[in-house]
Order: structure tokens, then sequence, then C-alpha cells
């Protein structure tokens, strides 16, 4: 799995998406990480493999922070 990081949501309430160690976007919801993991590569992931994963590392808030 890709080594894939949330960061705390910003004023906006969109949170950063890093995967491995680039940058690919601002998520404001599941549905934008999930996108973000599909053009990483990982076809098949759904809201709820996003919510569960214990390898996406949430910053500042868990998976149901979204400012």
């Amino acid at each position: 799995m890709p080594a894939v990081t949330v960061y705390p949501p910003d004023e906006d309430g969109g949170r950063r998406v890093r995967i491995d160690g680039e940058i690919s976007g601002r998520a404001f919801d599941f549905g934008d990480v999930v996108e973000f993991l599909r053009r990483a590569g990982l076809e098949g992931v759904d809201d709820l493999d996003v919510i569960r994963a214990d390898w996406i590392q949430w910053r500042g808030g868990g998976p149901g922070d979204w400012g």
C-alpha cells in the first residue's frame, strides 16, 4: 500500500492529501480521497476503505473531520 497522509482541514475545509511523498491535491470529502488513490493506481477503493484503512494517516482529526 502507498504511504498516504491526509492533513488537517484548512480554513476552507479542504485537506491536503499526500501519496508516496507527492501532494495529490485538496480533498473536501471521502470521494476526493478515493479519486486521488485511483489516480495513484489503486482501483476498487471506496469511501469505506478510506475510513477503515490503517495505512492512511489522518492528521489534525480523523476521517470524520472536514472543517
